[in-house]
């Protein structure tokens, strides 16, 4: 992607511009970023999906109670007959990881891909009768709503009070207090950085694709690798034994001597820089597949020509491996090049394989019979 060509999806700003001014920043409303965008899939088509087990999918009213705002939260998959009436408002049905399941939402979502793969999580299709929405909240993430179908209105701003409503099954703001007040139309696109406040409600039936992107906290990123790393520790940290040939009696032998906290100490810093280790377990942990995503394996020819990626597979590199599928490999020199095109463009046509090795060439059929990968036509 060139980053300095203006792009009508981002208002006429460069990928480089946008990143600059706007990334995390504060947000950008375009109108008819998309010009002509209509739904990639019909109301029927999100419907249907959301009786499978294969998407996850969340049902959320609202409902006056005695002049309050009454909201309610369901978990799918949903049967048809599960789901409200069309003509009842303010329901929502949201439907996760769309660009998994259907080419046209995967292909939209590459139109983002100024962003690096790393923090690009997934699109969110929010289907809604008049009136829906989930209610005035903040996301801890970057997003892009796309008005695919009708009108949505949404008040924005930052927002001071965070302070959520006691005895919710949403997280709702206490005191919502927009700054800006917008009615999105088909092709229209709005960007609000992390802790952004919003509250969107459907203006008559409506579809929103929400462009999302992963932010993992420093907890949750500690979490993954050092169980990662666990699993390697003897490894990592080596084989030696505690030993205190000078250890005095104690009178105190409920104390910790500091030499066995040191040592402790010591094996713990030992397997942490390992920065090889270090980067596979990352690189391993942000190409994982989500829980509901599975590949059928097939049988594959070894004489394969043009090869592109599947979907759902999420493919990184760093400057010595590979990671695809939360599996890493090392790589260097003209395979390094070839995989690293491949993560970069997720294709790599006839050419660029008669340059591949043997090695390289052997790894890509097992993704190929893994359905990682595919043949291109």
């Amino acid at each position: 992607m060139n980053t300095t060509q203006p792009l009508q999806l981002l208002g006429g700003l460069s990928p480089e511009q946008f990143m600059k001014r706007h990334w995390e920043k504060k947000p950008l409303l375009v109108r008819q970023a998309i010009p002509g965008f209509a739904p990639l899939l019909e109301r029927a088509e999100l419907f249907d999906l959301a009786q499978g087990e294969a998407v996850e999918s969340r049902l959320i009213s609202q409902a006056d109670r005695r002049g309050k705002p009454g909201w309610q939260f369901k978990a799918g998959p949903f049967a048809r007959r599960a789901l409200p009436p069309l003509k009842q408002p303010n329901w929502t049905l949201l439907l996760q990881g769309m660009d998994l399941h259907h080419a046209g939402v995967h292909q939209l979502m590459q139109q983002f891909r100024f962003v690096p793969d790393a923090r690009l999580d997934d699109v969110m299709i929010s289907y809604a009768t008049d009136g829906g929405g989930v209610g005035p909240h903040f996301d801890s993430y970057d997003v892009f709503l796309l008005q695919a179908h009708g009108q949505r209105r949404w008040r924005y701003g930052r927002q001071k009070d965070m302070s959520l409503v006691p005895g919710m099954p949403l997280k709702i703001l206490s005191n919502f207090v927009p700054e800006f007040d917008e009615v999105l139309n088909p092709g229209d696109m709005l960007y609000l950085p992390p802790r952004y406040a919003h509250d969107g409600i459907a203006v008559g039936e409506c579809m929103t694709y929400s462009i999302g992107f992963r932010s993992p906290n420093r907890g949750e990123l500690a979490r993954e690798i050092l169980q990662r790393l666990a699993e390697d520790a003897s490894d990592l940290a080596g084989e030696a034994i505690y030993r205190d040939p000078q250890q005095a009696a104690v009178a105190n032998p409920g104390a910790i001597p500091v030499a066995l906290h040191q040592f402790a100490h010591d094996a713990m810093l030992a397997a942490l820089q390992q920065p090889d280790a270090f980067s596979c377990v990352l690189g391993e942990y942000l190409t994982e597949p989500k829980a509901n995503v599975w590949f059928d394996s097939r049988p594959a020819q070894a004489d394969f020509g043009s090869v592109a990626l599947d979907q759902r597979t999420r493919m990184l590199y760093d400057a010595r491996h590979i990671f695809i599928n939360g599996e890493g490999f090392r790589a260097s020199g003209r395979d390094a090049a070839l995989m690293q095109r491949l993560a970069n463009e997720r294709v790599l046509d006839g050419a660029a394989l008669r340059g591949a090795s043997k090695d390289a060439r052997t790894l890509l059929l097992s993704w190929l019979e893994a359905g990682w990968l595919h043949e291109r036509d």
